[in-house]
């Protein structure tokens, strides 16, 4: 039972606080009523089936130009590449930009297809849907989720890569390398991978995911000043009725805690062996990445075992919004030099 004075000082708390958050209502009732303004559209977006999934993808560039292909991350979506795409089209490439599984207008044909969102289940997900287009060969470009969906293929299927740009270098999930402590700091970063472990974590993803992502844009960008426009137009891709369970079955499954599915299994058995990768490569830190600091690239060096340059550059984590012309010239130097 509480005191009764400490009962009297939380009403009082409790009333000056009404009475101010009030006051801040009335006052901000017209900034948080009015709509961002629109930003120029980027598209238009069209669909195509490819494996199990119908996928929304932005296509740009003359079609026999050469192919790139552009994947974003989490918490992003394809207009990490607005600005970079048309860059690259200019410059005579067919850009495909793909919203992953679980973003945007990507759907799942089958409505009774698991969700999973093992890193073998995104990486398949490109070649089927490079197969639909009927594209042979690309250059595999991507950062967090797409770095790692780009490395898979160029590991796996270097027939079908023409290059490969990854922002933070050699990117595989190690599950049971995931079991062991990182330093402090590094794990104060990946707090919401732990609070998606928990239940209580899939719901607040579920009610607060636009509010989630907008922390993590400043976490993992502490320099990039985007606008309100520029996020709510990213925002809008969480509604995807997928998005939850992708996110979740994601960060679950990498630290051990959701199983995968058997129809990756031997992919994954694969990947856990760490393959190498013999492309051409460029690989990216941004400079003020606030997920993972930059370095020179030499602690990975090894995994590649083709001509490689490494680069940081002046971003955070979404690199390609971020410093949009100084990426479309990094895709361009491997578009120029591909085998």
């Amino acid at each position: 039972m509480s005191h009764p004075s400490i009962d009297l000082q939380r009403r009082l708390l409790l009333g000056g606080a009404v009475v101010g958050l009030a006051a801040a209502e009335l006052g901000l009732m017209g900034v948080a009523n009015a709509a961002p303004p629109a930003l120029p559209p980027f598209g238009p977006l069209r669909q195509i089936r490819a494996g199990e999934l119908d996928v929304g993808y932005v296509e740009m560039g003359p079609a026999d130009g050469v192919p790139v292909l552009l994947m974003h991350g989490f918490p992003y979506d394809i207009h990490s590449y607005a600005e970079v795409a048309p860059l690259l089209a200019a410059q005579g490439c067919r850009v495909i930009v793909p919203h992953l599984r679980g973003h945007g207008s990507t759907r799942f044909l089958d409505g009774a297809n698991p969700r999973s969102a093992q890193q073998a289940a995104v990486a398949l997900d490109q070649i089927a849907l490079l197969d639909a287009l009927k594209i042979d060969r690309a250059v595999m470009v991507g950062y967090d989720w797409g770095a790692r969906t780009a490395c898979i293929l160029a590991a796996l299927w270097p027939e079908r890569c023409l290059g490969l740009l990854s922002v933070n270098g050699y990117i595989m999930t190690n599950r049971p390398g995931n079991q062991l402590p990182l330093p402090a700091k590094a794990e104060h970063g990946w707090w919401y991978q732990y609070y998606f472990a928990l239940e209580r974590g899939r719901l607040g993803l579920e009610a607060n995911r636009r509010d989630i992502a907008r922390i993590l844009w400043t976490t993992n960008s502490p320099k990039w000043a985007f606008d309100d426009a520029t996020f709510a137009r990213t925002a809008a891709s969480f509604d995807n009725p997928d998005y939850v369970a992708i996110v979740i079955h994601n960060y679950r499954w990498r630290l051990g805690l959701a199983d995968g599915f058997p129809a990756y299994e031997a992919l994954e058995k694969k990947l856990a062996a760490f393959p190498t990768i013999g492309v051409p490569t460029l690989t990216m830190d941004g400079d003020s990445d606030g997920v993972v600091p930059a370095t020179d690239g030499s602690a990975y060096a090894a995994k590649f075992t083709g001509p490689r340059t490494h680069r940081v550059v002046k971003a955070g984590h979404n690199v390609p919004q971020e410093a949009p012309q100084v990426f479309a010239d990094a895709v361009m130097t491997l578009v120029r030099t591909r085998a």
